[in-house]
């Protein structure tokens, strides 16, 4: 398995969760919950606890994973087609380790549009191909009718054996053992949609958490009927905040149990490697898209810039002699998706690249031990709030936070180190320090790319939409989709 006389590069494994909050690992998470593979990963290498969805939504995630680039630099700010933003032959992290001689291999949810479009990757293994193949072979997956932005609980229709989380961890089983160039370096980039919705563990996970201390959800003193517009209208519209306080828990027992079957799956890659001969010498990378609200302040679904829904898990586990840095660091430092690019070509011996705005996590845990001033802006937009301009944008320098909503407008303002769940918005008490924050955000949106999402060097602004709740509710999207749909998307 290992490639040809005298290319020592290690092998580099990029692992990808759809919607895990970052409080499913370390200090942060239930104490009940099982993920002993993360935590063994954790132990023998970085773990990074201020990590960032700068953009909670799939698709521009997975563009930032792709470039190196904060949303306001590489403009997906939304769900939308990855070709736009993204030419035939763009730099993306799969081409420019596939220009350094590595063998690149995509399993798991893409999110690309057109779906088989390869964005550098030399071969794709998608979910189409796991429904299709179930097509033929009589597995019937998804049909209990759950929509996949819904946090009603349910169970596969399938056996453990048969989901589509253990059919991808099979086909990252059989091109390690089997399938990949054993004369190349390998670069695999394996992508869970877990524990994204539905919430359909199978059993022994659907009851592995029925009885255990469930958290209850948290709501700050900000998330009544006056939270900011465009979050109500994102907990309107899927009627959240209408889910009585047992669909709530039951939700997120099975979000746990996909968790941990998510983990229990990667020991098998994980193993396959080890028989191999070639887990010492991987790198690997694990973290998500973006995190879940889980009922938190009243709603669901992910979006916003709040630590449920942007906070993400982020652990670097460096192939062995790669690193410098003691195993079991844990890093404050906030960090974004932009950095995993870097962090993966520096592990492949080469630079972090120009035109990227990551840096190299490895590197940076091991100045000043993780900890010095980092900042992060994040933003995001769609559909369900003023035409052309974004839901929010915010900023972070891990201890406080700062939001500005352009509807209404509004604005929140967190201390993360005293407040680390949210609960209380300082923004009301604080008009001292508001203009100070609205300047660094400017300075930053400015900064990293964004200007065009600023008014004359200007936050943005725009009055309230006049919808009502019942309009509100009625223009709700669930999320539903068939194993037949067409788009990368099915979980």
């Amino acid at each position: 398995m290992s490639p040809s006389a005298g290319d020592d590069r290690p092998n580099l494994l990029l692992i990808t969760t759809d919607q895990q909050r970052r409080d499913t690992l370390g200090p942060g998470a239930p104490p009940f919950l099982r993920t002993p593979h993360l935590d063994q990963l954790a132990h023998e290498g970085i773990r990074f606890d201020a990590a960032y969805a700068s953009t909670p939504v799939c698709v521009p995630s997975r563009v930032t994973l792709l470039t190196g680039q904060s949303a306001l630099r590489h403009g997906m700010t939304h769900n939308g087609r990855t070709c736009d933003v993204l030419a035939p032959g763009a730099p993306t992290l799969p081409a420019r380790l596939g220009a350094l001689g590595y063998a690149t291999v995509g399993i798991g949810k893409m999110h690309f549009t057109p779906p088989r479009a390869h964005h550098g990757f030399e071969e794709l293994i998608l979910p189409d191909d796991y429904y299709r193949h179930g097509s033929r072979s009589g597995v019937a997956a998804m049909r209990h009718g759950l929509g996949q932005n819904e946090l009603y609980p349910g169970m596969a229709t399938v056996p453990e054996s048969q989901t589509l989380t253990s059919w991808l961890s099979e086909q990252a089983v059989e091109h390690i053992r089997h399938r990949r160039d054993p004369t190349r370096p390998l670069f695999l980039w394996l992508s869970y949609s877990k524990p994204h919705p539905p919430l359909d563990p199978p059993e022994p996970y659907y009851s592995m958490y029925r009885d255990a201390p469930i958290p209850a959800p948290i709501a700050g003193d900000w998330a009544g009927d006056d939270a900011p517009a465009a979050f109500l209208r994102q907990r309107h519209r899927g009627s959240f905040d209408l889910l009585d306080p047992a669909t709530i828990r039951a939700a997120r027992a099975a979000y746990y149990g996909l968790v941990t079957q998510i983990d229990y799956n990667l020991g098998r890659v994980l193993a396959a490697l080890q028989d191999v001969g070639e887990l010492a010498r991987t790198t690997v990378v694990f973290t998500s898209d973006h995190g879940e609200y889980l009922g938190d302040h009243g709603t669901g679904n992910k979006v916003f810039f709040h630590e449920a829904a942007a906070g993400v898990p982020m652990i670097v586990r460096p192939a062995a002699g790669r690193s410098t840095v003691a195993p079991g660091t844990a890093v404050r430092t906030p960090v974004t998706l932009a950095d995993v690019l870097p962090t993966l070509v520096a592990a492949a011996g080469r630079p972090v690249p120009d035109g990227v705005d990551g840096t190299d996590l490895v590197a940076l845990a091991g100045q000043d031990g993780g900890d010095r001033p980092r900042i992060v802006v994040g933003l995001a937009s769609g559909d369900a709030g003023p035409p052309g301009l974004p839901y929010y944008l915010a900023i972070t320098d891990g201890r406080h936070k700062y939001v500005w909503y352009p509807e209404g407008p509004a604005e929140q303002l967190f201390d993360l180190g005293t407040d680390p769940q949210e609960l209380h918005d300082l923004a009301s008490g604080a008009e001292d320090q508001l203009q100070g924050w609205r300047d660094r955000l400017v300075a930053a949106v400015r900064d990293g790319g964004g200007e065009r999402l600023l008014d004359d060097s200007e936050l943005p602004a725009a009055e309230p939409h006049a919808d009502t709740v019942a309009e509100q509710r009625a223009t709700a999207w669930p999320g539903y989709h068939t194993d037949a749909f067409h788009l990368d998307v099915r979980h």
